[in-house]
């Protein structure tokens, strides 16, 4: 226990309930990890029913614009155009893009096309044209909660070895939800991911990861996706993460552009694709809240 409760005080969740009969018995059986050497999260990690409703309501309009986003998007299209959709949308809902000004990033939504990884820079000079492939990172402020999740657009007719990756990144999202169970550890969630991209042919990338979120952009854990299973932090009910792996065609090394600071590009130019759900554990598994 990281701090003294009497069992007839209130409980540290916010619920009014009395401690010994809300989250007592939930925090002596996280102890009981603890003691074998297990990381467990800290109770600023879990999620109460009050602060997951409000983050709901982000996702909401999150969700809300990347289905904007997926109605207009096209060949012809520039970045700079998904970016200005993203903000009105964004704002008109009463919301505010979590990445504008975020770390001095210049924009509301990153836009990665092709052998771009990540964190691409929306621009009028970056057409979209038929055969690319593009994700498009949203996250969303409000009320003061954050959302965060991407999607894969295929513009036009694409290649079928781009739509294969496509298709096998959002599968490994996917296997990574359905290892999602409290009381187990993360990284069962990274091996299912890690290893159908290795079965598929392809690679994920290392050093760029998940995160939880929810009450601010990026919060803990570190979220991997090359972790072997059984290993990394306890996943327990009330945690919120993101499972967003970055699928490379090739080899999964990268690099960040020298003269913007934030693009990531693969080394040997091949495409990347990434999917990104944000997860809320349950007592039976988990539930995708943004997507």
């Amino acid at each position: 226990m990281h701090f003294k409760i009497g069992r007839n005080d209130p409980c540290w969740c916010g619920s009014g309930i009395k401690y010994k009969k809300c989250h007592e018995a939930f925090d002596a059986k996280i102890d009981q990890f603890r003691v074998k050497g297990i990381k467990v999260p800290d109770h600023k990690l879990i999620k109460t029913p009050q602060q997951i409703e409000k983050i709901r309501e982000s996702c909401r309009v999150n969700v809300a614009v990347l289905d904007y986003v997926g109605e207009h998007i096209g060949p012809g299209v520039s970045t700079q155009e998904i970016d200005n959709w993203v903000y009105n949308e964004t704002v008109k809902r009463g919301a505010i893009p979590a990445p504008l000004n975020y770390n001095g990033f210049p924009k509301s939504v990153c836009t990665s096309i092709d052998e771009v990884v990540c964190h691409g820079i929306p621009s009028e000079d970056v057409i979209l044209k038929e055969g690319d492939i593009v994700n498009v990172d949203v996250s969303t402020i409000l009320d003061g909660y954050f959302s965060d999740s991407s999607r894969m657009y295929m513009i036009g007719k694409v290649s079928s070895e781009k739509e294969r990756l496509v298709r096998v990144t959002k599968e490994c999202v996917e296997l990574g939800v359905q290892a999602v169970k409290p009381w187990t550890r993360m990284g069962n969630m990274s091996e299912a991911v890690h290893k159908h991209a290795l079965e598929n042919g392809y690679s994920v990338v290392r050093e760029i990861g998940g995160h939880g979120v929810g009450l601010e952009f990026h919060e803990d854990p570190w979220v991997g996706y090359v972790s072997a299973a059984n290993t990394g932090m306890l996943m327990v009910p009330g945690m919120m993460f993101t499972i967003e792996p970055m699928v490379n065609m090739g080899k999964p090394d990268i690099n960040t552009d020298e003269e913007d600071g934030w693009t990531v590009r693969t080394d040997d130019g091949l495409p990347s694709a990434q999917w990104e759900v944000t997860v809320l554990v349950t007592d039976t598994g988990c539930e995708v809240i943004c997507w």
